[in-house]
């Protein structure tokens, strides 16, 4: 039997350092988007794959960002 996977079997430990790979990644695919603009000779294919992995790997850190910050009552 498969155990199950995702942000519920993960402690907080892991997921921090899951959280700062993927936002080390998310900055990279920054830096290669603009690159590939600036040099002019970009596939626009590429630049919309690099994009969606881009808000993919966004949406990801938000999701691990809230598992991480205390709810907090007022």
């Amino acid at each position: 039997m498969n155990a199950p996977t995702g942000l519920s079997m993960k402690n907080d430990d892991v997921l921090s350092i899951e959280l700062e790979v993927m936002r080390r990644e998310h900055r990279d695919l920054d830096d290669s988007i603009r690159a590939l603009v600036e040099r002019g000779t970009a596939d626009q294919l590429m630049i919309q794959r690099l994009k969606r992995r881009k808000l993919r790997l966004k949406d990801l850190i938000a999701e691990i960002e809230d598992r991480l910050t205390p709810d907090i009552i007022a």
